[in-house]
């Protein structure tokens, strides 16, 4: 994809322009982008992806109104693939789902089918989706990763711009290990407004030991990044493969929620079963 290309879908994007809000439903609100946009940049072949995992989206402002006039409330989780075409831009599905607010469905059925079909058409790729009542998630707790945390080591940082040289300039290590680190430093910002995006991340893998100090100088040196949530993951992944060498990794990211909507990419080589429970910042 040549760089007049980027600009051009990125321009024509909703997010960082003014906008109304929509009073009825409106499937053509939602707006994709490819994901080759940065994976060209990163080396990522698109039939050939080093990684499989997905992006979970928890939708906290889901309403409609039923066939007599009463609204409906719902918590809905998203599950893109990510070996989708396209990602979902946040703006846009937030715009999306509010055109919901006023209009009549017959049921949740509905909603879930119109839900399904609107996401899967816009991702191209595989969507699982799901609505739950409030009373649902009565007893849902508060998740947390669980593994050692790196962001306690007294060390000095004073580099805020990406820096790949953390990783490429790490010493190397022989000693084979199994482990998972996690961190809530992780902060990038949004490609196009320039607003922080706040997340906690666990990283597990099996491989030579990577030296923390390094790791959690890279992981600080995002702060001011601009790019998507899950463009931010596969460049973690990408790097922490391509310079530490493990042979099992995992990035999973819970970003903290905009706009009453949260996303969470996590990418993987090995067999990973996600825990969807929204962390205590989420």
């Amino acid at each position: 994809m040549t760089f007049k290309n980027q600009h051009k879908i990125i321009n024509n994007l909703v997010l960082g322009k003014p906008t109304s809000y929509p009073i009825g439903y409106q499937d053509t609100l939602l707006q994709s982008l490819p994901r080759n946009l940065s994976r060209n940049v990163l080396n990522i072949q698109k039939n050939k992806l080093s990684f499989h995992g997905a992006d979970i989206w928890t939708l906290y402002e889901l309403s409609w109104l039923n066939k007599k006039g009463l609204p409906q409330v719902a918590i809905g989780q998203v599950i893109i693939s990510a070996d989708s075409q396209n990602f979902i831009e946040s703006k846009s599905f937030k715009l999306y789902l509010n055109s919901f607010n006023q209009a009549i469905f017959a049921d949740w059925d509905e909603v879930h089918h119109i839900l399904q079909k609107d996401i899967s058409n816009c991702a191209m790729g595989n969507v699982c989706i799901k609505l739950f009542k409030l009373s649902d998630l009565n007893d849902q707790k508060i998740g947390y990763f669980e593994g050692e945390l790196l962001d306690e080591q007294d060390i000095i940082i004073t580099d805020y711009n990406l820096n790949i040289n953390y990783l490429a300039c790490m010493n190397s290590n022989d000693k084979i290990v199994t482990e998972t680190l996690i961190s809530h430093l992780l902060k990038s910002n949004c490609m196009i407004t320039n607003q922080p995006d706040w997340a906690s991340i666990m990283i597990r893998y099996e491989g030579p030991r990577i030296n923390r100090e390094s790791l959690l100088s890279y992981l600080v040196s995002f702060r001011q990044h601009n790019e998507f949530h899950e463009q931010c993951i596969e460049r973690i992944f990408s790097d922490l493969l391509r310079f530490c060498k493990p042979t099992a990794l995992t990035v999973y990211a819970r970003y903290t929620r905009r706009g009453g909507i949260d996303i969470n990419p996590w990418r993987s080589n090995v067999t990973f079963l996600p825990n969807y429970l929204r962390l205590a910042r989420q």
